[in-house]
């Protein structure tokens, strides 16, 4: 019986150093995204960018340095206190080396903190506020999404002109706050101003008050009056403030680029002008065109906005460990501070002083195709990276 459980012990201490040392081998990365809530459509693109990018870097082989890839999926349901548990479990439970995500920027910031504490990265996209790069940052974040002064300089490009009154739509939580601010910071010197501010809840459903508000704040303006929408995900359209008429008051409506769903409202608006930060038909290079022949192939559809956003981050992530040659954080930030790499949008560098992917945006303009059930963000012209002066807003 002695050796009975003597063996048994052996046999159990066997199977649990094969399994530590199998889960050596891997490279662990767990992506905690909105993948229910009401962004689930964004999440579940960069869920599929996630995987087609990894598999386009490592040749198919969804391995790197001679290590098998698992990616282990966490759901934060765009709720702040979800997200921070769920990434507290990636890290201690899981073990991730790394992890990707998540969708909102309230979410972010959340877990921010989190990857402080373990001391592993946090590769962040496609969350948007400044302050996930800004002052809420610490040393562990990396962003290959787009800041909201990338959005917001790339928009001043294009509505940033002399006698422009703006009043802005946004959504009141994060992503919409930030970007109001940033935009308002990019307009400094255009001659364009910011005269009016309007922050709804995330799923407002009518906007005939806010509309009346806009309405009001710019109707006896003189110049090119504007009103600018910063809006993302579910709930109602904001665009249907277009049925009530603002033209009446020579109003027009703008906003930046979004996915292709969204896109369809743009319908209604051809020849606005805005800055996007993909559009499939837009970037010519290898990569991208990889990636539209590829979800062609198997999705029977164009790749979106987020997906390109995805696709960044497994390039970015498998790049990173190549050029460590290790899943050793300090290893990782080293490699990661000044990185170039090739993504659907073609090159990105993460900036040394904040980790943020320093990218190419898009002026378009709105064109109207009787074929496609969206509207064409028609290429005006690349705003490259260069040309936005992004600020360092942390305290490094």
């Amino acid at each position: 019986m002695k050796r009975m459980t003597q063996w048994l012990a052996g046999a159990t201490l066997a199977a649990a150093t094969g399994l530590a040392f199998a889960q050596a081998k891997e490279i662990r990365i767990a992506h905690v995204y909105d993948k229910t809530g009401v962004l689930e459509a964004y999440a579940k693109q960069t869920q599929t960018g996630l995987m087609m990018g990894l598999e386009y870097a490592t040749g198919g082989k969804m391995e790197v340095l001679g290590r098998k890839i698992v990616v282990i999926e966490k759901d934060s349901q765009f709720k702040p206190d979800v997200g921070k548990a769920q990434l507290a479990a990636a890290y201690g439970d899981d073990k991730v080396d790394l992890a990707i995500g998540p969708t909102g920027s309230g979410v972010a910031l959340a877990m921010l903190p989190v990857a402080e504490e373990y001391k592993k990265i946090l590769l962040v996209e496609p969350a948007v506020a400044d302050s996930i790069t800004g002052d809420k940052w610490n040393r562990y974040i990396f962003r290959t999404g787009r800041s909201s002064s990338q959005d917001a300089i790339a928009n001043a490009v294009a509505l940033g002109k002399a006698n422009t009154s703006i009043a802005t739509l946004a959504q009141d939580y994060a992503f919409g706050r930030d970007g109001v601010k940033a935009f308002k910071d990019a307009l400094a010197g255009t001659g364009a101003q910011i005269v009016h501010e309007e922050y709804a809840p995330v799923a407002t459903s009518d906007f005939t008050a806010p509309a009346e508000r806009l309405f009001n704040a710019l109707k006896d303006r003189p110049g090119r009056k504007v009103i600018f929408i910063i809006w993302a995900g579910g709930g109602g359209n904001p665009f249907k403030i277009a049925e009530l008429n603002p033209g009446r008051f020579n109003i027009e409506i703008a906003s930046g680029g979004n996915i292709l769903p969204a896109l369809a409202a743009y319908k209604a608006l051809p020849g606005m002008e805005g800055a996007t930060y993909y559009y499939y038909e837009i970037p010519q290079n290898k990569v991208n065109k990889w990636l539209v022949a590829e979800h062609y192939s198997r999705f029977k559809s164009p790749p979106d906005f987020f997906t390109a956003g995805g696709m960044a981050a497994g390039i970015a992530a498998v790049e990173a460990l190549r050029k460590a040659r290790s899943t050793d954080t300090e290893k990782l930030i080293a490699a990661m501070e000044g990185l170039s790499f090739e993504t659907p949008k073609g090159l990105m560098t993460f900036r040394k002083e904040d980790h943020q992917a320093m990218q190419s945006m898009y002026h378009f303009k709105i064109k109207v195709d009787p074929g496609l059930p969206w509207a064409v963000p028609v290429l005006v012209r690349e705003i490259k990276p260069e040309e936005m002066k992004v600020p360092i807003r942390n305290k490094r």
